[in-house]
């Protein structure tokens, strides 16, 4: 058996436990010893009967001396042993579990450990841990027992057997890898120790120096990965290099309606910069709801243009498509760029020869001619699968050749995912928000209040001639969840006729066909509705500047980035706004989460904050678009991330100082084993 062995190696482990393991990330053997314990059970106290107290963990030995189904008066079956050491007998009692009469028969000797607790008036253990008397040490009893991860199927207890079963025969494959003055350096166990320790620790320290070394080996394998994407990216040739003319590009900036702020510069500095090298630009473009990151990426599509290039801006829906379309249509109005829209039904907008395409992923698949495409712009990337990016990159450049690539994000990264991530893309960040916006104000209500609070909207629309969105997670009421805890966009509509019957409502929602979407939107942008009740649909996309009151329900279904971004579709312009979240939940964390929306207004606050409550998997929605999550190491692991940051630069430095990762490196084996 190797590390690289599939799980169907495994002694008993079939196709069907092989299914069940897939859905914990586990494929091999390599996966299975590196499924690290979130906590440990502690019954290193080992305990004769008669000195038992309640309360306790413990792990107790003895013989089973009599074992039993009992039916209780609800038709369940109770399991009833009665296990006796030198010194007593104790009732032990387990659930549903009728296999174990047979399984454990009378005369078994066995280990137990668990709580002890009360049973019948009597002292017993309830639902212990168990295994039969062997030689050896225990697995499940009489020591700090790993609490893994499950599915259904695979409880802890099989893990723990199968991990015990494997692991010596594998052990000697935990080669180290890293030279023996960074582990002296930086105090880290050696790699076969830590694998072991995790697993099969001594004490609570033993096991932690085992997880930080583990964590370290991801990050570390993440960042050098991260290497090897930029180093394959770096050897590519630029399709078009575009040389860069200070005049032309300022007399556009200077046509702009507006004043760029200081990291918009920064940002068009920076990204003109790489479309002036030989390699093409990989650089992601992040900034916050409203920070005009569509206008610096016009200006780098200028740029193109003005070198007889074209541009491409591919969008996650035809919805923002639209919007970039009538945007970019805008700004270069002046200078006869031509700009034209691909949606899945055709070519929409613009005719004859095209400076500028925009579309959806219908452009990778529609016959759109982008031979002479120096730019491509995604926006939104992590809505994107993997192979849609490429595609379109593929299908703009040659083998060895590529466009420029500028990609947009308005949920902005967390350090932390930065530095671990996004080590290959240069990065660039919108701080600040254009001049003349105003705070929103921000409100966390109950279900009481929500008569009384559209009862205001419905007022403020009539005195002071705004509009209002009201935003629903689900489309239908679910089979799953009550009306009363999550509503449903159809039926609020419905509702809100009624609480709010002097103002007109529209409807749209993910359902919908794109002729039907687009003139809800239009309609609610040309003022002939007053509040559009939606799902998410409206997360990205729909700039509406008169729009000012946000109303969000069923909050405690959505992230912090997410909330962030349905409410920065209100207050584009200089009139007051406000954002108002329902929430029918009283969990901590929920509360935690919504009452940080009401006290900050940086994406990049809230960005940090829900990375450390939920994770990237949630934040980014992007597991399956190509985004890793992290298995072993914490988010909240600053100091071990950049101790990987710096020992994967070193590296790539200095490869001779680290021969054994480095020539992992030049195969490019970029796993631990």
């Amino acid at each position: 058996m190797k590390l690289s062995s599939p799980t169907t190696s495994i002694p008993n482990v079939g196709a069907a436990y092989a299914r069940r393991l897939e859905k914990l990330e586990i494929y091999n053997v390599r996966d299975l010893l590196t499924h690290v314990p979130f906590r440990y059970l502690d019954f290193r106290n080992t305990k004769s009967i008669s000195s038992l107290n309640p309360d306790e963990l413990v792990t107790v030995g003895g013989e089973i001396t009599e074992i039993k189904n009992i039916y209780t008066k609800w038709g369940k079956k109770i399991q009833l042993a009665k296990v006796r050491d030198k010194t007593g007998t104790i009732e032990v009692v387990w659930f549903n579990q009728s296999y174990l009469v047979k399984s454990l028969p009378e005369g078994t000797s066995i280990f137990l450990a668990g709580k002890v607790g009360w049973f019948s008036r009597k002292l017993a253990m309830i639902s212990p841990e168990y295994e039969i008397a062997k030689a050896g040490p225990g697995v499940h009893t009489g020591r700090l027992i790993p609490v893994y991860h499950e599915t259904a199927g695979i409880s802890s207890k099989w893990l723990r057997s199968k991990i015990a079963l494997v692991y010596p025969l594998v052990e000697d494959e935990f080669a180290e890898f890293l030279p023996q003055k960074l582990l002296t350096s930086y105090a880290f166990v050696l790699f076969k120790e830590a694998v072991k320790s995790v697993h099969f620790p001594k004490n609570l320290d033993e096991a932690e120096k085992g997880r930080v070394r583990l964590s370290f080996n991801e990050l570390l394998f993440l960042q050098l990965a991260s290497y090897l994407r930029k180093e394959e990216w770096l050897k590519n040739e630029v399709s078009y290099q575009i040389a860069v003319d200070q005049k032309e590009i300022d007399s556009f900036i200077n046509s702009l309606p507006f004043t760029l702020t200081s990291s918009q510069d920064s940002a068009v500095r920076e990204i003109l910069e790489d479309l002036k090298g030989a390699s093409p630009m990989n650089r992601i473009l992040e900034g916050d709801v409203g920070s005009g990151k569509t206008v610096v990426s016009a200006i780098a599509a200028f740029a193109s243009f003005s070198n007889g290039f074209q541009s491409v801006f591919m969008a996650p829906t035809q919805i923002l498509a639209q919007q970039h379309f009538e945007t970019l249509n805008s700004l270069f109005s002046p200078f006869k760029i031509r700009v034209t829209l691909v949606t899945s039904e055709g070519i929409k907008k613009g005719v004859g020869k095209t400076d500028i395409f925009v579309g959806t992923h219908a452009l990778i698949h529609r016959k759109v001619d982008l031979d002479k495409a120096a730019l491509v712009v995604i926006d939104e990337q992590h809505r994107f699968g993997v192979e849609q990016r490429s595609h379109l990159i593929r299908k703009v450049g040659k083998r060895k050749v590529s466009p420029h690539v500028l990609t947009m994000t308005a949920t902005p990264i967390p350090r932390t995912v930065a530095l671990t991530f996004y080590g290959d893309l240069a990065l660039s960040t919108l701080r600040e928000l254009p001049a003349g916006r105003k705070k929103i104000t921000t409100w966390v209500l109950t279900p009481a209040k929500r008569e009384a609070a559209y009862s205001w909207i419905e007022k403020k629309i009539l005195k002071d001639k705004v509009q209002a969105f009201v935003i629903c997670p689900l489309i239908e009421e679910s089979q799953v969840e009550s009306m009363t805890q999550v509503k449903a966009a159809t039926k609020e509509f419905e509702n809100l006729k009624k609480l709010m019957p002097k103002v007109k409502l529209g409807l749209i929602h993910g359902k919908m066909s794109l002729t039907d979407k687009s003139w809800a939107i239009e309609d609610f942008s040309g003022g002939g509705t007053d509040v559009l009740v939606a799902t998410p649909v409206v997360e990205v996309g729909i700039d509406i500047p008169n729009a000012c009151v946000m109303v969000i329900e069923g909050a405690e279904r959505f992230g912090l980035a997410q909330l962030h971004q349905l409410r920065g579709r209100v207050g584009r312009s200089d009139k007051k706004s406000y954002c108002l979240v329902f929430s029918q939940s009283s969990s901590r964390g929920i509360l935690t989460r919504l009452t940080a929306l009401t006290k900050s207004i940086s994406g990049f606050e809230l960005a940090e904050l829900d990375l450390k409550l939920r994770g990237p998997g949630e934040v980014f929605g992007v597991r399956q678009h190509g985004f890793l999550s992290l298995k072993i190491a914490s988010w909240q692991d600053t100091e071990l991330i950049k101790k990987a940051k710096e020992v994967a630069l070193s590296i790539t430095k200095n490869p001779k100082s680290f021969p054994k990762l480095a020539k992992m490196l030049k195969g490019k084996a970029i796993s631990p084993n």
